[in-house]
């Protein structure tokens, strides 16, 4: 199956390499697991450009997006859904998880991975 193009604003693109550098302890925790094609045999990708936003891990694969929101998203805001709903307008799923509990429950969150894995290959039948 051809991966799909998701279109991404150039500009973007030093802001993302500058995030890379400056992650935070939840996004290189959960970038551990991720990295390398060792969870599943999964591609990720780190603080990526996608339509006017920065990501902080894509899997095309997997049509999805995670999201660590960190202090400043002690709710889900206005401009967070909006956000979620422009990448879902491209068929992309976002699981948001806080930067909490990247840091205290890695297994949860790992465990939640693999049921969105399972349900999407079970779809994809």
């Amino acid at each position: 199956m051809p991966r799909k193009i998701i279109p991404y604003n150039p500009k973007l693109k030093q802001l993302s390499r500058d995030l890379r550098n400056n992650s935070t302890p939840g996004e290189i925790k959960l970038w551990q697991e991720l990295k390398a094609k060792q969870f599943y045999g999964y591609d990720f990708h780190r603080q990526k450009p996608l339509l006017n936003y920065i990501v902080d891990f894509y899997c095309a694969e997997l049509n999805l997006v995670i999201e660590i929101d960190g202090r400043y998203h002690e709710e889900i805001t206005d401009k967070d859904l909006n956000r979620t709903q422009e990448l879902t307008n491209y068929k992309l799923n976002v699981l948001r998880f806080t930067e909490y509990e990247v840091k205290t429950d890695m297994f949860n969150i790992l465990r939640t991975l693999e049921a969105y894995i399972a349900a999407f290959n079970e779809v994809d039948k």
